[in-house]
């Protein structure tokens, strides 16, 4: 039997005290770039090692080299420039980016990244990125008429990078909306900007959708042109698989069945019964466990705990399938 139940992360992962103190050093110029690039690859290292042990089978580099999700791509597309600071979650703020001429990708932005963290192991590596649509709704637009007008170059600028790690030998390509249900009324628009970037890609897309209503997009969400789904349900406690009786899912799933905003660590029945719960509209060869999100605002050893969690849950209903599990 082919392997099943493969599991993942959403991304980001917590950034270890040394590097938490290197960025900071860095933003007031008592470090140089050198030595920041040194420690982050450092960690980036850390975490791919860390997964391996873990058992996960799908890695990622853990965005060491990353703040904000939207700031670090802004930072690195010509035509924006940055706003002011505006709350992100809890206490996290960020520079809000200003879109303020045409943009246009100078040099490609996360490839390096991927070839590095894919250079220490056989596992697959996902290439991680921010979709149009969420560049677009978490940035002020001041240089295109219209909204549609900015995602859409956007677009352009995100296929160039996703095409780029695909050439870089990225296997999976994950392009995350987190904004995507902001509002509702603009489905279209993301749809259509995402179309853009996936037009040419061979490797597996993955778009990862996390807190929000849902239920506001679905099952339009389901025309967004990618192959799989990454969905937070354990938060949700898995209410939004309610929808799948009325309008049949028909992507891959990855589906969230640790709950990352919680210091509580989840028993593995627990976890296994979310993966069980999804299997009842997903078939195994195209279901995907993990955490709900990204893993950011969790400690280090939180982080592999929870991870640890999915990888078991995942083990133990393999074995009630009679499946073969990932070596």
């Amino acid at each position: 039997m082919s392997e099943i139940l493969l599991t993942t992360t959403v991304g980001s992962f917590g950034k270890p005290e040394y590097l938490q103190k290197a960025r900071n050093q860095f933003a007031k110029g008592k470090l140089s770039r050198e030595e920041l690039t040194r420690l982050e690859r450092q960690a980036t290292s850390e975490w791919i090692r860390r997964q391996e042990e873990v058992g996960l089978d799908i890695l990622v580099d853990g965005e060491m080299y990353r703040g904000d999700m939207v700031a670090y791509f802004a930072d690195l597309i010509e035509g924006y420039r940055e706003g002011g600071l505006v709350r992100s979650y809890g206490n996290r703020y960020y520079h809000k980016p200003i879109i303020a001429g045409k943009v246009r990708r100078p040099e490609p932005m996360t490839v390096e990244w991927f070839r590095y963290a894919q250079s220490l192991t056989g596992r697959p590596v996902k290439g991680m990125l921010t979709g149009p649509y969420t560049m677009l709704d978490w940035s002020f637009n001041e240089a295109y008429t219209t909204r549609r007008d900015a995602a859409l170059a956007l677009a352009e600028v995100i296929r160039q990078e996703a095409e780029d790690l695909e050439k870089a030998g990225a296997k999976y390509i994950q392009i995350d909306e987190p904004a995507i249900h902001a509002r509702p009324e603009e489905i279209g628009i993301a749809i259509e900007a995402m179309g853009i970037v996936t037009q040419n890609l061979k490797a597996k897309t993955i778009s990862h959708i996390c807190y929000g209503d849902f239920a506001a997009i679905y099952p339009q969400v389901l025309d967004l042109p990618v192959d799989q789904l990454d969905l937070a349900m354990s938060n949700y406690e898995y209410r939004w698989l309610k929808l799948f009786d009325k309008d049949p899912f028909t992507k891959e799933l990855a589906i969230g069945i640790v709950d990352v905003h919680e210091h509580e660590l989840e028993p593995v029945d627990e976890a296994a019964e979310g993966i069980r719960k999804g299997l009842r509209y997903v078939s195994a060869e195209r279901l995907y466990p993990h955490p709900d999100c990204g893993l950011k605002t969790r400690t280090v050893e939180e982080t592999i705990d929870k991870c640890r969690v999915v990888v078991e849950a995942a083990k133990k209903v393999r074995a009630e399938l009679g499946a073969k599990v990932p070596a």
